[in-house]
């Protein structure tokens, strides 16, 4: 049942396959957030909210890039994810898995992990059995996952918590 909240790994409450509208609800809350967050940074910027793949998408686009530039940064963006989540979660009480995006970042963050990819897929070749990726974020996980299956290669996930990271070997 879609309005059932249960508890993820982490022992959060979150609800199992969330509906459009929830989705659509998180990505309002979290828009407000931003929107009163860029107000008192004094900064410009336009959001956008999508809803796709079941997470709430939050971007945050601007005509000079230089409004955003600082924010874009991916140790930035990465606490004002987490920041914006506990927003939505104090709101509606459920865990929320939205995915922010600033100025860009998350374009260029895959263009980092496809380069990780790419060097891991180069030493494999080179005879290494396995290449280790460093530790992320679930979501990059998940992109590097799809990376590495894209280039003929298998990828899993090993390791706890922050040190969970992503072993690719040949297929």
């Amino acid at each position: 049942m879609s309005d059932v909240i249960d508890r993820d790994a982490t022992d959060q409450p979150r609800r199992d396959n969330p509906t459009i509208e929830q989705l659509e609800e998180e990505g309002e809350i979290a828009a407000d957030y931003i929107e009163e967050f860029l107000d008192i940074c004094d900064l410009d910027g336009d959001i956008e909210i999508d809803v796709r793949n079941g997470r709430a998408y939050i971007s945050v686009t601007s005509d000079d890039e230089s409004d955003l530039r600082s924010l874009a940064r991916p140790e930035v963006v990465g606490a004002l994810q987490e920041l914006v989540r506990l927003v939505v979660q104090n709101s509606n009480g459920a865990f929320s898995r939205l995915i922010l995006d600033i100025g860009g970042s998350r374009d260029a963050r895959q263009a980092e992990l496809a380069q990780l990819v790419d060097a891991a897929v180069a030493r494999i070749d080179a005879g290494a059995a396995d290449a280790a990726l460093p530790p992320m974020s679930s979501y990059e996980r998940k992109l590097v996952h799809d990376l590495v299956s894209e280039r003929g290669f298998t990828s899993e996930s090993q390791g706890e918590g922050r040190d969970r990271h992503t072993v690719i070997t040949r297929s």
